[in-house]
């Protein structure tokens, strides 16, 4: 891969013409080596923009390590409390993009050279692309959580730490102070007449958290489906139904098939069985399981004024497409 003397990649490399922005916001440095190694081989490809939300100390050594071959910059954070800082730190990148196609990443995410030339081919005919992710290394949380990427799958598409998606399809931005922000870019995107593009089929992979941080965000995960009234419906029903079986214990056997067979059946759909090993669907009554307490955990949150965030409370998981509709109409937008 070559590039022009400004350090922009050429027209002949997979992300040629194309904006990468990373949002990050790290308390310390532990991770910054393969990060570092990663926007390496990025920058061969793409232009790329961080926008670091880190403390003084830690965003000043990234600055060092990062400054002279990409754009390391500090968010453009709206006054007062309640934002979300991925959110926010995405609208920065936006503003910013020196191109009309733009990836927005989160700092987990790892595109592949191929990837990344698969979700900017689709990009050309799209206004927005929804990728699948997929974790690399497969620690057992991480197992535990391909098992919520398999259920979605099944019945829709999952909602990837990553999106692509052109600049101008967000003329006027979207909100910051939600906590389900690709939902929200997503809404946002449609409701001003833009095409989406569910590529279930282009895997990108994704480092899993530490087990430490992946039992923090069961709660947090839920609330989401605050902001999608039939899956929260039917979440809500998972408890009740399970503690109705306790009657006939016979019934859960049932039960954990239908788990694995909805999971399984999402693992098959658009070659699914190339990113995701056959034992994943086993892994599916445990997080049904852990689904059917958090959602109520969830719901009490949001009665108790939402969910804890920088200092502040977040009360909304998404707009309703139909106020975003609404609110695109009156601002001009294409049907």
């Amino acid at each position: 891969m070559t590039r022009t003397r400004d350090g922009a990649p050429t027209e002949n490399g997979p992300g040629a013409g194309v904006e990468y922005v990373l949002p990050v916001r790290w308390m310390d440095n532990r991770r910054d080596e393969e990060l570092t190694r990663y926007l390496r081989r990025l920058v061969r490809s793409v232009d790329v923009t961080v926008v670091d939300g880190s403390p003084a100390p830690v965003f000043e050594r990234h600055a060092r390590l990062w400054g002279t071959w990409l754009r390391h910059v500090r968010p453009d954070a709206p006054r007062g409390e309640g934002y979300n800082g991925k959110a926010v730190g995405a609208m920065t990148g936006l503003r910013l993009a020196r191109h009309e196609l733009v990836v927005i990443a989160d700092d987990d995410v790892r595109y592949s050279r191929r990837s990344l030339r698969q979700v900017v081919d689709r990009l050309r005919d799209a206004d927005l692309v929804r990728p699948q992710n997929y974790y690399s290394p497969l620690p057992w949380h991480a197992r535990w959580d391909t098992a919520r990427i398999l259920v979605n799958r099944a019945f829709a598409s999952d909602y990837p730490g990553t999106l692509a998606l052109r600049r101008s399809s967000l003329p006027d931005g979207y909100r910051q102070d939600v906590l389900f922000e690709n939902l929200e870019l997503i809404r946002t995107v449609r409701a001003r007449g833009g095409r989406e593009e569910r590529a279930d089929d282009v895997f990108v992979a994704r480092i899993p958290p530490t087990a430490r941080h992946f039992w923090s965000q069961r709660v947090r995960q839920a609330y989401d489906s605050q902001a999608q009234p039939a899956r929260l419906a039917a979440e809500l029903a998972l408890l009740p139904a399970l503690l109705l079986q306790s009657r006939r214990p016979a019934g859960y056997l049932l039960w954990t098939a239908a788990c694995i067979g909805v999971a399984a059946a999402g693992r098959r759909r658009n070659g699914g069985t190339t990113a995701f090993g056959a034992s994943a669907p086993a892994w599916a009554p445990l997080w049904v399981a852990e689904r059917a307490v958090t959602a109520w955990s969830a719901l009490a949150l949001r009665a108790a004024g939402g969910v804890p965030y920088g200092g502040s409370r977040i009360q909304d998981a998404a707009s309703p497409e139909r106020s975003l509709r609404l609110l695109a109409t009156e601002k001009g937008a294409r049907p």
